[in-house]
């Protein structure tokens, strides 16, 4: 069986996802453009259209990107992807997820990470994640479901300076989603 990173259609009973296409650039920008959203994240700016505009096209040029949907409500809450598939290491990444501020602190986060990472372990055995070193509310949210942190290194993210990020690993055979 191979791994497609952007399945047509992954669904849980919080949030669905469904491949990010071009032409959903102004219906996800509604969400980005929350200046706060960005507070923790590498590039604090990506609320502005242009620093938007550029993310985007890099979400869209991974081929592995998602555009996150409220399950019930069709409401669109935000984005994530898988990328960086390495078949020789058996592993993937999960990450430049970002969810609108309504939806936080209600489980929607962890709803997303566990549709991912129980979908991705059906091919690897190994996911990673980068989390911005600045960003301490994705760092306690990874530790929460398991995450280690095992180094830290700069990003370059898409058409951007480079970042310090760090390193979280979750192996499949250690996976217990709470």
């Amino acid at each position: 069986m191979n791994f497609d990173i952007q399945p047509t259609q992954l669904q849980n009973q919080l949030i669905k996802l469904a491949p990010l296409k071009e032409t959903d650039f102004d219906e996800l920008f509604l969400v980005a453009k929350d200046k706060l959203l960005w507070e923790q994240h590498p590039n604090k700016l990506r609320y502005q259209k242009l620093v938007f505009q550029n993310f985007f096209d890099g979400a869209i040029q991974s081929k592995g990107a998602f555009f996150i949907r409220e399950a019930t409500t069709n409401e669109p809450m935000g984005s994530s992807r898988f990328y960086d598939y390495n078949s020789s290491s058996n592993s993937i990444l999960i990450g430049y997820t970002f969810i609108a501020r309504k939806f936080w602190g209600k489980g929607y986060n962890k709803a997303l990470k566990k549709l991912m990472i129980e979908y991705a372990f059906k091919f690897v055995d190994i996911i990673y994640f980068h989390i911005g070193a600045t960003n301490l509310r994705s760092q306690k949210a990874m530790e929460k479901i398991g995450g280690i942190k095992i180094d830290q290194f700069e990003v370059t993210y898409f058409g951007e300076e480079s970042k310090m990020n760090y390193i979280y690993v979750i192996l499949k055979k250690d996976y217990k989603f709470l």
